[in-house]
């Protein structure tokens, strides 16, 4: 009788487990306008960002180094990852773009940063990303099955890792 009973708790209780749903929220960005003084990460101070230099600045730089660590650059936003805002991409002169990580994952920020012109203190290097990476960020990005299916190779580029970011004008 007492195997029974036990028996019985055991199948309820593991039944229980087995469809019993978690009630986490998925993540997603932080609210927020992303309104000019805002910033994300450690605060970038105004010397600093009076002292930012272009996309294309950076990029001239790189020629000569692999990586350059306490750069200070400048420019606006082109995508911000919709799932959490844990990366953005922001747009150089010549239509191209850089990808900007946040430094240990520290920090992430709002959608509403898309379009809007931000000075970034981090590190920047050159990188060959490769293509699961690439498939991944373009998953992120709601990038339809085509799109994603048509990377095919690794790509050669600027990478930022952001200490702070801050929204200016």
């Amino acid at each position: 009788m007492k195997l029974g009973v036990y028996t019985l708790v055991l199948f309820l209780s593991f039944s229980s487990l087995c469809f019993a749903q978690e009630d986490v929220e998925k993540p997603s960005p932080p609210a927020g306008n992303a309104l000019v003084g805002d910033y994300y990460g450690a605060d970038v101070s105004k010397t600093s960002a009076n002292s930012a230099i272009s996309v294309e600045k950076l990029n001239e730089k790189l020629k000569s180094k692999e990586k350059i660590e306490g750069v200070v650059v400048k420019g606006e936003v082109t995508d911000v990852c919709p799932k959490r805002g844990c990366w953005i991409s922001v747009k150089t002169q010549d239509g191209a773009s850089f990808f900007v990580k946040m430094k240990d994952y520290a920090f992430f920020v709002p959608t509403a940063l898309k379009g809007k012109n931000v000075v970034l203190e981090g590190v920047a290097e050159k990188k060959i990303t490769s293509v699961d990476e690439l498939k991944h960020y373009a998953k992120d990005s709601k990038k339809t099955k085509a799109e994603i299916d048509a990377i095919n190779a690794p790509k050669h580029e600027i990478r930022f890792m952001a200490n702070g970011i801050k929204v200016v004008d």
